[in-house]
């Protein structure tokens, strides 16, 4: 009956470490996603945004 025990708890302690891993995995694939989201927004926007300075510095005296 120990044996059984002992061997659960190996086990268990096994699939514990291996959650903490994946956390931090989850954690940097999420950082990766919303760093290309944001260098695409810029890359998309950014001529429009540059255009519309333009016109403004055009317009000043």
């Amino acid at each position: 009956m120990a044996a059984m025990f002992f061997a659960l708890s190996t086990l268990k302690s096994k699939f514990e470490d291996r959650e903490r891993g994946a956390t931090a995995v989850e954690y940097g694939l999420l950082v990766a996603l919303i760093a290309a989201i944001i260098v695409g927004t810029v890359v998309i926007l950014g001529q429009d945004v540059l255009k519309g300075f333009q016109t403004v510095e055009g317009a000043l005296p």
